[in-house]
C-alpha cells in the first residue's frame, strides 16, 4: 500500500502500536461468482433477495448430456444467507466461462406499407446474457416452448398508426396468452426521436461492457436503461416529427408503426459447462463449471475503490487449498490490502479435508484483511429445498450482516449471540475442543457444534501472524469503519486553505464521531491531533495537512476463566 502522496488526495495511514508483549457509511458486501443469468462482468447492486432472484436467478439444470439434475450456485445461496440475516445491499459480479451474448427480439411486424419487409421497426435485447434468455416461438396454446421464470417475452398492445403510439409489455417467459404475467408496462411509446416518449429514451439503449485493457466498464448508447429486463438495441424505422404543422399525422409514417402482437427472444449464446462439478464435488480444475482464471477480470475490476464500495468480499467457489486457485486468492488479498476498506472471507480447503491440512493452508497467509472459517457446512438450498454442502464463506456473509444489524461492525461476528448459523443443518465435522484449539492457534476460525445451540461460528481471528489488536476481525472492521468515515471528512478538505479554521472544521466532525464510537463500545480511548504541533510551517509550505489519530480499540472477551473455590463451613468469603 502506498505510503506517500504524489498527486493531491488523502492518505489514511495505520500505526499499529498494540502488539502483544499491546459512524462509517455501510455499503454492504460484494460477491464474485457465477450466476444463472444476469449481466456478465458488470457489477450490479441488489438490495433484496427478490431483486437478486429477478436479476440473477437461482436454480438451473446442468448442461451435461446425461445430467438433468437441478443445481444452485454458491453465489445464490450466499446472497440468500446475506439478505435473510439482515443484509441491506449486495454487489454481485457475475463471472462465466466462454462467450455470452444477449437475446434479441423476434421479428416485429408493422402495418401495410411498412418501409422494408422482414425488418423490425425496433429491436429489443435482454440485459441478461446467455442461452437461458432464449424463449423461442409461441406454441399453439400461447405459451413459449422454452419460456421460463428466468427469461422474458414481449407484447405490443394499443398500437395506433394515426397517433404513432403503442404500448410495450415485458412478460415473464413461462406465462401464456390466457394468463399473462406482466413484469413491466411501457405506455405511449413512439418511434419519433423528437418525442419525449421515444422508445429508446423511455426504455433505454445503453450497453455496458468490461474493457480488460482499461480495467473499467465502458458504456455505449445515448439513454440510460430504465427497464430491468431489456434495452433498445436498434431503431430501424424512425418517424421524425410524426405530425405536420397542422397537427395531422404524416401518411408515409403510418406503415412504420408496429401492430398488436407478441413475440419471444432468441439468438443468445453462452451456457453452463456440461458435466460441471458442484457443491462438495468442486475441484482444482472445475469449480461449478469454472476455473480460477474466470474470476480474473472481476477481481481486477473490484480493486477500484473509486467506483465500487463494500466492506466484505466473498468468493465462494475459490479455495485457497486448490493449487490453481492460489494465485487468484493472492491477488484478491493484495487488492484488499491496497483498498484498505473491506475484509476478505476466504475458504482454506475443499470438502473432505482435515484439521491439519486446513491449518497448513492458513499458514501460507499473513494479513489482517482476510479471515478463514472451517469446516464446510450443510444447508437447505432455499430454491430447490435440497440438502447441499457449501464452503463456509457461503454463510459467513450472513453472520457479518446479522452482527451489523443487531450491533456494530466492531463487535465480534462470532459466538452464540451473534455467530449462530440458523440456516445450517450441520457442519462437515463436529469439532472437539482440541480441534478447535488447533484451528484457532492456526488462525482458522472454527465452526463449532454445541448441543442445544446448534452450529456456531466460534472464532474471529484474521490471518495476521503477529499478535496485535489487528489479529481480530472486530478490530480490523473497526479500523475499516473509522478510516472510511474520517477519510470522507478529510476528502472535503483537499484544496481548502491550510489554516486553523480548516483544522478545527476537521476536529469538529471527527471528535464527536469517535466519541459516539466510544459510547457504542468500539473504543476504550482516542485522541486526535491536528494543530500547530504536527502542522509546522515547513509542513504547510509543502502543501500538506497532517492529522494524527490515536486509538485504543475495545477487545473482546474470548477466554473466560471462572475460579470455583470450595471453602470450609463457616469460612469468610473475601470482600
Amino acid at each position: 500500500m502506498a505510503e506517500t502522496l504524489i498527486s493531491p488526495g488523502v492518505l489514511a495511514r495505520e500505526n499499529d502500536s498494540s502488539f502483544v508483549s499491546q459512524r462509517p457509511v455501510t455499503v454492504g458486501a460484494a460477491i464474485i461468482g457465477p450466476t444463472v443469468k444476469g449481466p456478465v462482468e458488470i457489477p450490479t447492486v441488489v438490495t433484496t433477495y427478490n431483486e437478486y432472484v429477478n436479476k440473477f436467478g437461482t436454480t438451473f439444470v446442468s448442461g451435461g448430456a446425461n445430467d438433468s439434475d437441478t443445481y444452485t450456485y454458491f453465489t445464490s445461496i450466499a446472497a440468500y444467507n446475506y439478505f435473510v440475516n439482515g443484509g441491506q445491499s449486495l454487489l454481485v459480479a457475475r463471472v462465466v466461462t466462454g462467450s455470452y451474448t444477449s437475446a434479441t427480439s423476434s421479428l416485429i411486424t408493422t402495418g401495410s406499407g411498412g418501409p422494408t419487409t422482414g425488418l423490425s421497426p425496433f429491436v429489443l435485447s435482454t440485459i441478461s446474457e446467455g442461452t437461458i434468455m432464449n424463449s423461442t416461438s409461441p406454441e399453439t396454446s400461447g405459451a413459449l416452448a422454452s419460456g421460463s421464470t428466468d427469461n422474458v417475452r414481449w407484447q405490443i398492445v394499443n398500437a395506433n398508426s394515426q397517433s404513432g403510439t403503442f404500448d410495450l409489455l415485458i412478460r415473464r417467459g413461462d406465462d401464456n396468452t390466457l394468463q399473462p404475467i406482466v413484469l413491466e408496462t411501457w405506455t405511449g411509446l413512439t418511434l419519433d426521436p423528437n418525442s419525449p416518449n421515444y422508445i429508446s429514451r423511455v426504455i433505454g439503449d445503453q450497453v455496458q461492457n468490461y474493457n480488460s485493457v482499461n480495467n473499467q466498464i465502458e458504456v455505449t448508447g445515448s439513454f440510460a436503461n430504465r427497464s430491468n429486463y431489456v434495452y433498445v438495441s436498434a431503431v430501424n424505422y424512425t418517424t421524425y416529427n410524426f405530425f405536420d404543422n397542422n397537427g395531422n399525422f404524416k401518411p408515409q409514417y403510418t406503415g412504420s408503426i408496429p401492430v398488436n402482437q407478441s413475440g419471444s427472444f432468441g439468438s443468445a449464446i453462452g451456457s453452463v459447462k456440461g458435466g460441471a462439478k458442484f457443491y462438495n464435488l468442486i475441484s482444482d480444475t472445475d469449480t461449478q463449471g469454472l476455473t480460477a482464471g474466470n474470476y480474473t477480470n472481476m477481481v481486477s475490476l473490484l480493486a477500484n475503490t473509486d467506483d465500487y464500495k463494500f466492506n466484505v468480499l466473498l468468493t465462494p467457489g475459490l479455495v485457497d487449498g486448490f493449487a490453481s486457485h492460489v494465485g487468484t486468492v493472492s491477488t484478491i488479498i493484495t487488492n484488499t490490502q491496497n483498498r484498505g476498506d473491506n475484509i476478505y472471507v476466504l475458504d482454506p480447503v475443499g470438502y473432505g479435508s482435515n484439521v491439519s491440512s486446513t491449518v497448513a493452508a492458513a499458514a501460507t497467509r499473513n494479513t489482517s484483511y482476510a479471515a478463514e472459517y472451517w469446516p464446510w457446512v450443510q444447508v437447505v438450498d432455499p430454491a430447490s429445498g435440497e440438502l447441499v454442502w457449501v464452503p463456509a464463506s457461503t454463510v459467513i456473509g450472513g453472520v457479518y450482516a446479522y452482527n451489523d444489524s443487531v450491533s456494530e461492525p466492531w463487535f465480534a461476528p462470532a459466538g452464540i449471540n451473534r455467530g449462530g448459523l440458523s440456516q445450517v443443518v450441520r457442519a462437515e465435522q463436529k469439532l472437539s475442543q482440541t480441534q478447535r484449539d488447533t484451528l484457532y492457534t492456526g488462525r482458522v476460525n472454527p465452526i463449532a457444534t454445541f448441543p442445544g445451540q446448534g452450529v456456531v461460528v466460534y472464532g474471529q481471528k484474521t490471518l495476521q501472524v503477529k499478535a496485535s489488536a489487528l489479529d481480530r476481525v472486530n478490530v480490523r472492521r473497526l479500523l475499516i469503519a473509522l478510516k472510511s468515515y474520517i477519510s470522507q471528512v478529510a476528502n472535503n478538505l483537499v484544496f481548502e486553505q491550510n489554516t486553523i479554521a480548516t483544522r478545527n472544521n476537521f476536529l469538529a466532525q471527527v471528535n464527536p464521531y469517535l466519541t459516539s464510537v466510544q459510547q457504542r463500545q468500539g473504543l476504550y480511548a482516542f485522541r486526535v491531533i491536528m494543530d500547530d504541533t504536527n502542522n509546522t510551517p515547513d509542513v504547510i509550505d509543502r502543501n500538506e495537512l497532517i492529522g494524527q489519530i490515536y486509538l485504543q480499540p475495545t477487545k473482546t472477551a474470548e477466554f473466560i476463566y471462572l475460579d470455583f473455590n470450595i471453602t470450609p463451613t463457616g469460612a469468610t468469603f473475601p470482600g
